[in-house]
């Protein structure tokens, strides 16, 4: 059966002509624009790329912020045929933006205001960009440039002397298998690759994401992560459009911080009722909790403690196993429920129910504490490839440190390194199979063959799944910690562990390549180093002060060891026998962080090559090197 995106589309407009699709506030507050409205601006804005030249299969770009005329320029695109190349706003242009540019082959841009700058910077060395489209009208235009507002008119005088039937004649000759998509990877290793997505990978992955939550046309929610980021595409605004229901983006300011100013102050306003997460967004949210609640004052601080350890206890790992003796707490859970934890979702609204994480590996820990003010954080799992979900706790079934059930339907299977199927509960490569699967990677015939085989995604993630149903995914598969025998384990979850534990770490990554003991690299939080040392009137100014800094990064290390409070969290072998102190963060910047926050190892292992060989020799074991020393001066 036919369902495109714009089948989608058209048919959400039918069902749900004067439900709010988009809410955006440029202004005072939000304004709604209907299905309907929506509708009538994605086919002047079509009609207006068919107008300009766009030809079915051409390759357009969009980079902007998230916006309105994000989701109408997508849907535009499709109108005319063409396939979106959606790009990130973190991007540099002098190398990954033009990247992206000249491999995926566009022929058309459509930018923001803001972002034009980066496409100045680069258009001479696009000969292939015939045209860029600013969504912002400015007070010159460059040669190639043309302003919305010329598209759109191009767009009403074409609908005006062509017939309804013929505009829509490229729309309705899309097919299930073309490209609607090409998405750039972050590249943890290589070069980014291009995600070919076509229309029915999408329309497939949004049924199937519909199978693990309820959400219905009275559903908001708020858009804070960028919408080229797949997650944000799908389960953002694709799903909310299926149902009928309502999506908001962050109400872009005039630099990014500004922006990201806006989250809590729009949230509010929208009162969503779910939001996407990932990690990092989620350890901010609840670091600004907690400062509001030690502003509040001491006895605030102990009874935010004592009932968020009640309200854990309640609750518990997951809501599939028997409460029993745990009724008893009832009344204590709603009597703090109405003292603190109601006036906390307050600042999210007072509608959130859930939020859902995707991404890296989402801290056991960070989930318990949102389960305990009464947002749960259910762990997802997906990847681009997959369009992009594949499995999700959430209201109905979940258990904190899985990644949750299937989307329905999908075949799963966990495979060796050979390839071979693994029995239930074994540790593998995640290896899936459905219509979600990528159409491939763009102009990279070799990293396709490699990654889908006889229609299975091999996705270089490690994992397993249980009797109950239930995925756990334990990190790259491809990023595993090789022992001197042979040995093999996955370093995310101590990483995630004792960043999520300790003050003093804000950044680790562990390193073993067949080598005879495990290293790690660390990022310091150095404020709270120096907040400790001032009760010792010790400063890293000096020797001693450098000392004791580095001799508390490995007692939070040892934690984790014999005689440690998390004593037996992770076999003792794969625990790192000494460390690096770095001096400078891993970030986008210097591109040992990609752009959904993931380490970027062999870059890291890169530039860090000296310090890595440096450490395996008897001088660099001790803690005490003066390489750590120097670091953290």
């Amino acid at each position: 059966m036919k369902k495109t995106l714009v089948d989608l589309f058209e048919e959400s407009v039918r069902n749900y002509p004067n439900n709010t699709f988009l809410l955006e506030k440029t202004g005072k507050k939000f304004e709604p624009t209907t299905y309907t409205q929506v509708k009538e601006k994605v086919y002047q804005l079509g009609a207006g790329l068919q107008a300009l030249g766009v030809k079915k299969g051409d390759n357009m770009a969009l980079l902007s912020e998230g916006r309105n005329m994000w989701v109408i320029g997508e849907l535009a695109m499709f109108y005319a045929g063409a396939v979106n190349v959606p790009l990130s706003i973190k991007l540099e242009e002098s190398n990954d933006l033009l990247f992206r540019l000249v491999h995926g082959d566009v022929k058309y841009v459509m930018v923001s205001g803001t972002q034009l700058k980066k496409v100045r910077k680069i258009i001479d060395q696009l000969p292939e960009v015939q045209k860029v489209i600013v969504f912002d009208e400015q007070a010159e235009y460059g040669e190639k440039e043309i302003a919305l507002s010329e598209v759109q008119k191009m767009g009403d005088e074409f609908l005006a002397s062509h017939t309804q039937e013929e505009f829509l004649k490229v729309a309705n000759s899309i097919q299930n298998d073309d490209y609607a998509t090409i998405t750039y990877t972050s590249g943890t290793t290589a070069d980014p690759k291009g995600v070919v997505l076509t229309h029915r990978n999408y329309t497939s992955n949004v049924e199937q994401a519909c199978t693990l939550v309820n959400i219905d046309q009275s559903w908001r929610t708020l858009i804070i992560l960028p919408l080229d980021h797949c997650f944000a595409h799908v389960v953002g605004f694709y799903i909310m459009m299926a149902k009928g229901a309502t999506a908001a983006t962050v109400q872009v300011g005039r630099t990014p911080l500004e922006s990201l100013k806006n989250i809590p102050l729009n949230i509010k306003e929208v009162k969503p009722h779910f939001i996407l997460s990932v990690p990092a967004l989620a350890k901010t949210f609840k670091k600004n909790i907690e400062q509001g609640i030690r502003a509040k004052g001491k006895t605030t601080v102990k009874l935010f403690n004592f009932g968020m350890k009640v309200r854990q206890l309640y609750y518990g790992d997951s809501n599939m196993d028997f409460k029993g003796w745990r009724y008893l707490l009832k009344p204590l859970v709603a009597l703090f429920d109405k003292m603190i934890f109601s006036k906390v979702r307050d600042n999210f609204g007072g509608e959130l129910k859930f939020f859902i994480g995707g991404g890296a590996l989402l801290d056991k820990n960070l989930q318990k504490f949102y389960v305990g003010i009464g947002i749960p954080m259910f762990q997802g799992y997906g990847l681009s490839e997959a369009t992009p979900v594949l499995s999700s706790n959430g209201p109905e079934k979940y258990r904190f440190g899985s990644s949750g059930k299937l989307v329905k339907p999908l075949e799963l299977k966990i495979c060796d390194s050979d390839g071979k199927e693994l029995p239930l509960g074994e540790m593998g490569e995640i290896v899936v199979k459905g219509e979600n699967v990528m159409a491939g990677y763009w102009k990279n015939p070799e990293s396709t063959a490699d990654t889908v085989k006889d229609g299975w995604l091999y996705t270089g993630d490690l994992g397993y799944m249980t009797k109950e149903g239930l995925l756990y995914v334990k990190g790259r598969f491809k990023s595993l910690l090789i022992s001197s025998d042979g040995e093999k384990y996955s370093p995310e979850g101590i990483e995630e562990a004792l960043v999520g534990q300790s003050k003093y770490i804000d950044q680790v990554m562990l390193y073993n390549n067949q080598s005879p003991y495990t290293i790690a690299l660390i990022v310091p939080n150095k404020d709270n180093l120096k907040r400790k040392m001032a009760y010792k009137n010790l400063t890293l100014d000096t020797e001693e002060g450098r000392k004791y800094a580095v001799k508390k990064l490995e007692k939070e290390l040892n934690k984790y060891k014999k005689g440690g409070e998390f004593e037996g969290m992770f076999p003792e072998r794969w625990l790192p026998s000494t460390f690096a102190v770095l001096s400078e963060a891993f970030t986008e910047q210097n591109q040992m962080i990609n752009s959904t926050m993931k380490m970027v190892r062999g870059k890291i292992e890169k530039a860090y090559a000296k310090r890595i060989e440096f450490l395996y020799t008897s001088e660099g074991k001790q803690i005490f090197n003066q390489e750590n020393l120097d670091s953290l001066k």
